[in-house]
C-alpha cells in the first residue's frame, strides 16, 4: 500500500515541472529525513525539558552513563563521543559542574589529568530524560510495524556507514 502523496511529493513534482533536466529522486530521500530530524528535534527537546536538561547537557551525560558505573570518562573522550571541540567541551563541564551534575576529578593513572564523574543528581536526570526519549521517538515510529522499522533502520544505517566518525 502507497502511502497518499505528501508535500515532497509536491514540492519535487513542482521542481520537476520547471527543471525537468535534474534528477530529483534524492530529494523524495532527504527532504523526507530533513523534516522528520525537525519533528525529532522538537520530541528530543521536550523530552530532556522534563528534567530541566538542554539537547547538549543531555549528550555529556548519556555519554557518562552508557560509559556504566562509576560513569566517568576523560573530557577527550567525551568530546569525541558527542563531536565538539576541547574548548566547547571545557566550558560544557564547567557548567555541568556549577549546575552539580558533573564533577571533576584528578585521573588517578595521571596526576596532570582529570576524569569527569556524573554525580547522582546527573544519573537521576539523564536517566528520566532518556526514558521520556524513548517513548517520544516510538511516539514518532508509531505509523511503522516492528519489521519497517528494523527495515528502516538497515537501510539508515547503510547511509550513514559513510558518515561515522565525521561532523
Amino acid at each position: 500500500m502507497t502511502a497518499p502523496a505528501d508535500d515532497v511529493d509536491r514540492i519535487v513534482d513542482a521542481w520537476q515541472r520547471e527543471r525537468p533536466d535534474l534528477d530529483f529522486a534524492p530529494l523524495h530521500v532527504l527532504s523526507r529525513l530533513g523534516r522528520i530530524a525537525r519533528h525529532l528535534d522538537r520530541a528530543r527537546k521536550a523530552a530532556f525539558a522534563v528534567s530541566g536538561l538542554e539537547s547538549w547537557e543531555f549528550d555529556v551525560l548519556a555519554a557518562l552513563r552508557r560509559a556504566g558505573t562509576p560513569y566517568e570518562l576523560s573530557p577527550t573522550s567525551l568530546l569525541r563521543q558527542t563531536m565538539v571541540s576541547s574548548g566547547t567541551m571545557t566550558n560544557r563541564i564547567d557548567r555541568l559542574a556549577t549546575r552539580g551534575l558533573v564533577e571533576r576529578r584528578t585521573d588517578p593513572n595521571d596526576g596532570r589529568g582529570i576524569i569527569v564523574r556524573m554525580t547522582a543528581q546527573g544519573t537521576e536526570r539523564v536517566d528520566r530524560a532518556i526514558a521520556e526519549l524513548v517513548v517520544a521517538e516510538a511516539g514518532l515510529l508509531s505509523g511503522l510495524g516492528r519489521a519497517e522499522q528494523e527495515k528502516l533502520a538497515a537501510l539508515l544505517r547503510t547511509l550513514g556507514a559513510g558518515f561515522d566518525g565525521t561532523v
